[in-house]
């Protein structure tokens, strides 16, 4: 069973920065892998995606502000956030994308909130 750990979610003031990180019990060498977030009442909606290449892609709502990054090495996937405003409060999720038979996989969530 495939399982994707994500980490370093919590509290922050409006302007701050957090980074979250994503943790893979398999390789992620060949796959693409991205950030969602989903806010109370609204549907979940992508954040982040890094090709296995490394090429990225972000929503308009978090271009500039958000960094996506990828370590094969140590599977791991990791979102720098900065600037954070209240709208960036959800819960946000890692997927692994399907690719050559293997299916999507997505983590169980980290909470951000971002208040004063």
């Amino acid at each position: 069973q495939v399982q994707l750990v994500e980490s370093g979610g919590g509290l922050v003031q409006p302007g701050g920065s957090l980074r979250l990180s994503c943790a893979a019990s398999l390789s992620i060498r060949l796959f693409a892998m991205g950030w969602y977030r989903q806010a109370p009442g609204k549907q979940r909606e992508v954040v982040a995606v890094i090709s296995s290449d490394g090429s990225t892609h972000y929503s308009n709502s978090v271009k500039d502000r958000f960094t996506i990054s990828r370590d094969n090495a140590k599977s791991t996937v990791d979102l720098q956030m900065n600037s954070l405003n209240p709208e960036d409060t959800a819960v946000y999720y890692c997927k692994k994308f399907a690719y050559n038979g293997s299916p999507d996989y997505w983590g169980q969530g980290t909470q951000v909130t971002v208040s004063s």
